[in-house]
């Protein structure tokens, strides 16, 4: 069962509601979102390009910019390498856009999920240097490609690295916090995640780095003022790549997303229409689960070179085209992992995963999808969990983490399993031999020291408040927090003991429950529940009878009474506009 608890933050909340001219209720969501002082607040409220950090801050962009300026007015052969997901994608877009557009001899390669695996390897580099290529340089990848970047430097080859990943190490001894980070010979790298790097923020994805580096690369060129136009990628990037919506990300996010939904960009306009959305409307939650999903799903069953191109059209027909097989190949992803899931589930149920940490191996699934399913896992059993598939290298895998527990921490204590690993606390990609797989999942179980009470799933309130005291002047304010994502989740409040006047069962789909509820001090509220219907008629049936049950869908009395954790929105129905509340979670 749920663990529900309420956010407790100390603060003079009348009084910073004053300042800045907001309701205290979200002066409250501010404070829990710990957002304190003056300057940090008015950045969260309003903070814009004016408030981003210097991009010369980072370790080695001014050095990796002097080295790829006199590479660019040499004429060199330079080759972007990315990586096959959302951030690679972008991240490649915005290093080609921008070398190209200074005069440079720039191609791009993305490397195949399964023939190449993640990001730069031997191969690649063999095969750039085959093409007369002198430049190497990597977004949201290379920071772990310790051995083959020595590769290219033994073939006289200049390379660059631009990442965000975590810095590979060795733990010096058993027991121990100290850490001999691994040498790269790289000839330049940027990533805020190096010890000795002075940024002040160390959670940008690959395209946000790659996008401060061009930052620096336009200034030399004086066109710095062009710049801003790949915020919309930036912000398609850090959302997509499930980064903390925190600091500077929100403003990356918050200005990149003005800028898409008045994208000049065929390729984005384009796949904004072929899922049937409203340009104007475009939202971090769309780039999530909407538009990003079709940008990997090419990646995932084909080649991401389709979404790079995607982006890099010229005319809208070419550029619906793409997008249209974007989307259906997202379709397909959907109904192959689906597939997956239920596989995964079943492996679990018959005891075959460990306990704590799920290692489950399903050798025929897709490779590709293992990520998206080791995600739904961690969210069925609140454990962390690893999906491996065969490949034809041995055996491949992702993993998705809970808050307690770091993922790329714990795999470093088992790295060597592994032929190729790497990752952030909440995912992590790996490879190893098919005979590992049985001492990885014993070992990685018994290492793990999270307690019974971590696998309880938390949920969060803000502040307990009354379904009925939202009014449509305060869910507009609750406007400012957005963008809502991964570190700055959307605000959930509570009720308790609201009566069940009437209940139904609406929408084209038959897949919306609507309750008209009614409070101890006898206010009525409409509410809406987008969750698993059948779930909740069952659970109300146990409390209090398949005839209370039954009576609630009558709109008699019926004696149900709901706790609910909500979020109120302003519904519009036939021009009129009310205020109503959307459960998440019931007791």
């Amino acid at each position: 069962m749920e663990k529900w608890f309420v956010i407790q933050k100390g603060a003079d909340f009348q009084e910073i509601a004053g300042k800045f001219a907001i309701h205290p209720v979200t002066a409250r969501l501010i404070r829990n979102r710990e957002v304190v002082g003056d300057e940090a607040i008015y950045k969260y409220l309003k903070g814009g390009v004016g408030e981003l950090y210097d991009p010369h801050l980072l370790k080695d962009a001014d050095k990796l910019v002097d080295i790829l300026q006199k590479k660019i007015m040499d004429g060199a052969k330079i080759r972007v390498i990315g990586d096959y997901d959302i951030d690679g994608v972008m991240s490649t877009y915005i290093l080609y856009r921008c070398i190209k557009r200074c005069g440079g001899n720039v191609s791009t390669q993305i490397p195949d999920r399964i023939r190449d695996g993640y990001g730069i390897n031997e191969h690649l580099i063999e095969e750039a240097y085959q093409a007369g290529v002198d430049t190497i340089i990597t977004c949201d990848n290379g920071i772990a490609a310790i051995d083959e970047i020595a590769r290219a430097k033994e073939l006289g080859m200049t390379v660059l690295v631009t990442d965000h990943h975590e810095i590979p190490y060795i733990e010096i001894a058993k027991e121990s916090t100290e850490r001999q980070y691994r040498k790269s010979r790289a000839d330049a790298i940027v990533n805020p995640k190096q010890p000795e790097c002075p940024y002040p923020f160390k959670g940008l994805c690959g395209a946000a780095v790659a996008f401060k580096v061009m930052q620096i690369l336009y200034e030399r060129f004086k066109i710095s003022e062009e710049i801003w136009g790949f915020l919309e990628n930036v912000a398609f990037a850090t959302v997509g790549d499930v980064m903390d919506l925190t600091d500077e990300n929100r403003i990356l996010v918050r200005e990149g997303l003005k800028r898409i939904r008045a994208t000049k960009n065929p390729g984005m306009r384009a796949l904004i229409l072929q899922n049937q959305l409203e340009m104007e409307c475009i939202s971090a939650y769309h780039i999530g689960f909407v538009l990003g999903p079709c940008v990997n799903a090419s990646g995932r069953l084909e080649t991401a070179r389709e979404s790079l191109n995607l982006f890099l059209q010229e005319n809208q027909e070419d550029a619906a085209r793409i997008a249209k097989k974007l989307v259906e190949l997202n379709a397909q992803r959907k109904g192959m992992t689906a597939e997956g899931v239920e596989e995964a589930k079943l492996f679990v149920e018959q005891g075959g995963a460990g306990e704590k940490v799920l290692v489950i191996f399903l050798p025929e699934v897709h490779e590709s999808l293992a990520g998206i399913i080791a995600g739904r896992i961690r969210e069925m059993y609140h454990r962390p969990a690893f999906i491996l598939t065969r490949s034809e290298e041995g055996v491949k895998g992702s993993g998705r983490s809970v808050e307690e527990y770091s993922m790329y921490e714990e795999l470093c204590k088992c790295q060597e399993l592994f032929t190729k690993f790497g990752g952030h606390p909440m995912a992590a990609g790996i490879s190893l031999p098919e005979e590992n797989v049985d001492i990885f999942r014993e070992k990685i179980n018994r290492n793990c020291s999270l307690q019974e009470e971590d696998f309880i799933p938390k949920v969060k309130i803000d502040i307990a408040m009354p379904v009925d005291y939202p009014d449509a002047a305060l869910v507009r304010e609750l406007d400012l927090l957005e963008p809502f994502g991964k570190g700055n989740v959307k605000p959930q409040f509570a009720d308790k003991n609201l009566r069940v006047e009437r209940a139904a069962v609406v929408g084209r789909n038959r897949n919306v429950l609507k309750l008209n509820l009614m409070t101890e001090q006898g206010k009525r509220v409409s509410a809406v529940y987008f969750g698993d219907i059948e779930s909740w008629k069952v659970y109300y049936a146990e409390k209090f009878g398949q005839q209370a049950l039954d009576a609630a869908f009558r709109g008699q009395e019926n004696g149900i009474r709901m706790s609910v954790v909500y979020y109120p929105e302003i519904n519009t129905y036939q021009g009129t506009q009310n205020v109503q509340v959307v459960i998440r979670n019931y007791k």
